[in-house]
């Protein structure tokens, strides 16, 4: 068989296209033909509102990344719909995270619906974005009248499809365990590495800053935590106005407990932070699923979620980590039960059970199952 997947892929950074890359290279695993489709850029610069769209992370090893994609020019979709055609896929997989790219990737599934036999199926990591967008409802309808099937990430994405389409074929496979970042190391040479006090305790948010990832909810919780060696890593990139969180920290006064590392951390330097921390906090306002929470699971690392989107289904509360309601009140009280009662090494063992069941070869076979069902 040979599959095309059409998405993000290296030296575009970002979950997506490190979703791309571990998907491609679980159907290469899995002995399918497989090469990765990408764009040549995401957004223009003045609507992107980080640093950089690329990374500096070499491109993974054995996939084959064709960056033919301009994501606003028609003439070029023509040129690459004939380019996948020429490739002879038997099955095109396309991943969709928002409707700003809806027009390019709507075009390439019908074009290629036309051209060839292969069925076309979707990805969905979100089908209703998290941060409000014009005519988001009516592109990404365009975007998916024209699929075959399409695969949910989270329960909450398949409810959402009923949205666009009460009778398309889907199915819900969680979001498989990251693995590409290396092996957990000891804790004292991760702390050693990142020049921290290995006396402290260390709680980890960990990717791109943005207002629907709650970061403020969490820097409030510190502020009612009774624990004067807890300390919060906020890892990642800001695409949220840093000053408002800068403001926060000094308002409720907990300066001391606070490390901002305003930056995109790269592939090498991920088993530090996760082999520091004693827990993972994601305290999402909404979210459908989260790339986080699977290297999470890689590390072996706890992991407090907000009872929000697809994060429920991932995290068993009380087991693998906490399920909290949005509120710093019930998070710090959750941080609080997890020190005082000395949980980690439980929820440790529960996570190398559980994390079993997120495989990528699993995940793959589920994905061609899907394509060949009637």
């Amino acid at each position: 068989m040979k599959i095309v997947s059409i998405g993000p892929a290296n030296p575009l950074r970002g979950g997506i296209a490190k979703f791309n890359e571990s998907f491609a290279a679980g159907c290469i695993a899995e002995g399918f033909d497989t090469e990765i489709v990408s764009f040549t850029f995401l957004y223009p610069s003045f609507l992107f509102p980080g640093k950089s769209q690329y990374a500096d992370d070499p491109p993974p090893e054995g996939i084959q990344i064709n960056t033919w994609i301009h994501p606003l020019n028609p003439i070029n979709w023509l040129i690459v719909a004939r380019r996948i055609r020429k490739l002879k896929p038997d099955l095109v997989v396309i991943h969709y995270w928002m409707p700003f790219f809806a027009p390019v990737l709507g075009f390439l599934s019908r074009r290629l619906k036309r051209k060839t036999k292969a069925k076309i199926l979707a990805i969905t990591h979100n089908l209703i974005p998290h941060e409000k967008q014009m005519f988001s409802w009516s592109l990404t309808s365009y975007f998916v009248k024209p699929l075959d099937g399409v695969v949910c990430l989270s329960k909450s994405v398949q409810d959402d499809l009923k949205i666009f389409s009460k009778s398309k074929k889907s199915v819900y496979l969680p979001h498989p365990v990251y693995d590409i970042y290396g092996n957990k190391l000891p804790r004292q040479e991760a702390i050693g590495h990142l020049h921290l006090d290995p006396q402290n305790k260390y709680l980890l948010f960990f990717g791109l800053i943005r207002k629907y990832k709650g970061l403020d909810l969490l820097l409030k919780a510190f502020a009612e935590l009774d624990l004067p060696d807890a300390i919060l890593i906020v890892a990642g990139e800001f695409y949220d106005n840093k000053e408002i969180y800068d403001e926060l920290v000094k308002d409720l006064e907990i300066e001391e407990s606070v490390i901002f590392v305003d930056a995109f951390i790269h592939d090498d330097e991920v088993k530090y932070y996760f082999s520091a921390a004693d827990m993972v906090v994601q305290p999402y306002i909404t979210a459908t699923q989260s790339g986080v929470t699977q290297i999470a699971y890689h590390f072996d690392c706890p992991m407090l979620v907000t009872n929000t989107g697809g994060l429920a289904e991932i995290v068993l509360h009380g087991k693998t980590g906490f399920v909290c309601r949005k509120s710093p009140t019930d998070i710090a009280d959750k941080i609080s039960r997890f020190y005082k009662y000395k949980m980690a090494d439980v929820m440790i063992e529960n996570i190398k059970k559980e994390k079993h069941r997120f495989s990528w070869d699993t995940f793959v076979k589920q994905v061609v199952k899907l394509s060949e069902s009637d």
